[in-house]
């Protein structure tokens, strides 16, 4: 952080922000004040539904308090909508980018500032200014490069530098680890501190324990809307935090059981996929096993095959070539409702979009993959008192908070949407469970949950194939772990047999002999 006077007034400053939803009946900020300093990096930290983004959305324009007040540079202001937030310096980077694919890296760093000359588009002093500001930033990246053929880190610094060139002076960064790889998130760390040194301030919202200690100079803890804690970093470990963040102790590392698989529930043999056009590399002649009562992990940069596997086996992709087998069922060319009827339960890598439709009513998410069984139906009818009462019951067991069955899910946290989406998927006691990214973006004390979840399903008999690229998430889980490499499965190990470096060294293509 920079030094500053005493006399330098905050970069930032907000009191006593409230913001009440009535349509949900959620207070989800309650009198909550933060101060930013120039050059300051403060983190946000706490459940999903905490008031976290909500706070941050009072601040650039998204939504309006119904009290408080903000200042900027010690200016009391009043920020009715998104353009006056840039006015005032501020930029925010979402979870979910808002970019044009279409669009190269230039064109959309500078959507609406585009320069011209003799009254066109100067694409070429375009590149030259972006080419500028990430050099001076240093945000590496190619200005002419198409948006839709970048890695997620790569979008995510074009958002960045959107911001920048409307020239922020406080950054809000809104879970910006949580689509990254490991080494997307290192770099993004270094990123921020470089912005830090410039004089720029940064708004830090995760839910990373390990990151938020390494990279704030303070953090606030939120929860259920209310400030709990305003530490300096280094006052506390991540267990004091993940207990000021949920109210109580929180399992940190999960417990693995002894190792007790049964016998062979899903086969794959010589699973291909060719190469999709976007340059992710399809499937080479996979190989796996999974055994009942086990947890096979599967580790590996995003985009290297993992998606194509779980679609291929959840019946969403065809495979070109290979064979796929539950028991004795052959489910190669087997759609969705086929694999759900032989046991198979998907918790899907994308709850946004595969997981869920945000539009519908958790009952309607709930009973979406079952409607037509007897449970849900009769004679071609819903059974809407037996849809309400699972969704009651998913509410009640999972803890989904703010949550009704009678109202539309996408006014929910990341977290409690993906607690529907294992309530729903875990109901039936299923043979094999596909777990794609299930903690990803998740606070504590939903990643608690989630593992306990997993392995309760593996304790019950069921198979866990688990892909994530969190590797601590791999090691702590699995019994026997493979690792996704260009479109190839190498392994699967024995979990005491690997450890993080040779993993490391596998996701880099590194030989499983090494």
């Amino acid at each position: 952080m920079i030094e500053t006077s005493s006399e330098t007034p905050p970069r930032l400053e907000m009191r006593g922000m409230r913001k009440y939803f009535a349509a949900s009946g959620v207070l989800a900020v309650a009198d909550v004040s933060l101060e930013v300093a120039p050059g300051e990096v403060v983190a946000i930290i706490g459940e999903n539904g905490t008031g976290k983004s909500t706070l941050m959305n009072l601040l650039f324009g998204v939504h309006h308090p119904d009290a408080g007040q903000i200042l900027i540079d010690g200016r009391p202001v009043e920020i009715r909508d998104q353009q006056d937030a840039i006015a005032y310096g501020l930029g925010m980077v979402h979870q979910h980018f808002e970019l044009v694919p279409s669009f190269s890296v230039a064109q959309n760093v500078l959507l609406g500032r585009e320069p011209r000359r003799r009254g066109l588009y100067d694409d070429r002093g375009a590149r030259r200014r972006v080419a500028e500001l990430a050099a001076e930033t240093g945000l590496v990246i190619d200005p002419a490069a198409r948006v839709r053929d970048l890695p997620i880190g790569a979008q995510q610094r074009v958002e960045i530098l959107k911001a920048l060139a409307a020239e922020a002076r406080l950054l809000i960064l809104d879970e910006p680890t949580a689509v990254l790889t490991p080494q997307e998130a290192d770099d993004l760390l270094v990123m921020v501190r470089r912005l830090a040194a410039s004089g720029r301030s940064v708004v830090f919202i995760s839910h990373k324990l390990p990151e938020v200690r390494a990279i704030a100079d303070r953090i606030i803890v939120m929860r259920r809307g209310r400030v709990v804690g305003n530490l300096v970093r280094g006052e506390a470990d991540d267990a004091e935090l993940a207990r000021l963040m949920v109210g109580r102790d929180v399992l940190l590392t999960a417990d693995r059981a002894p190792d007790a698989a049964g016998d062979v529930l899903l086969e794959v043999r010589e699973a291909r996929v060719a190469p999709s056009a976007d340059g992710t590399p399809g499937l080479k002649d996979v190989h796996l096993q999974l055994r009942g009562r086990e947890i096979l992990g599967i580790a590996g940069v995003s985009g290297n095959g993992q998606d194509e596997l779980i679609d291929a086996l959840a019946g969403l992709r065809r495979l070109e070539g290979g064979a796929v087998r539950m028991r004795d069922t052959d489910l190669t060319d087997a759609d969705p409702a086929a694999t759900r009827r032989a046991g198979i339960a998907h918790i899907a890598g994308d709850r946004m979009q595969v997981g869920l439709n945000l539009q519908a009513t958790l009952e309607e998410n709930a009973a979406s993959t079952a409607y037509r069984s007897a449970r849900f139906s009769r004679a071609g009818l819903i059974r809407r008192g037996a849809r309400r009462r699972f969704a009651e019951q998913i509410i009640a067991d999972y803890e989904v908070r703010g949550a009704a069955p009678d109202r539309p899910v996408g006014s929910l946290s990341g977290g409690n949407l993906q607690k529907v989406v294992i309530g729903r998927e875990l109901s039936g006691r299923p043979e094999v469970v596909l777990a794609n990214q299930p903690t990803r973006g998740l606070d504590v004390g939903s990643i608690e949950f989630v593992h306990r979840a997993l392995s309760a399903a593996r304790a019950e008999g069921s198979g866990v194939l688990l892909v994530s690229t969190e590797l601590d998430e791999i090691l702590a889980l699995s019994d026997r772990v493979a690792v996704m490499y260009d479109g190839t499965l190498v392994g699967p190990f024995p979990r005491d047999d690997v450890d993080r470096e040779r993993l490391g060294a596998l996701m880099a293509g590194g030989k499983a002999d090494a």
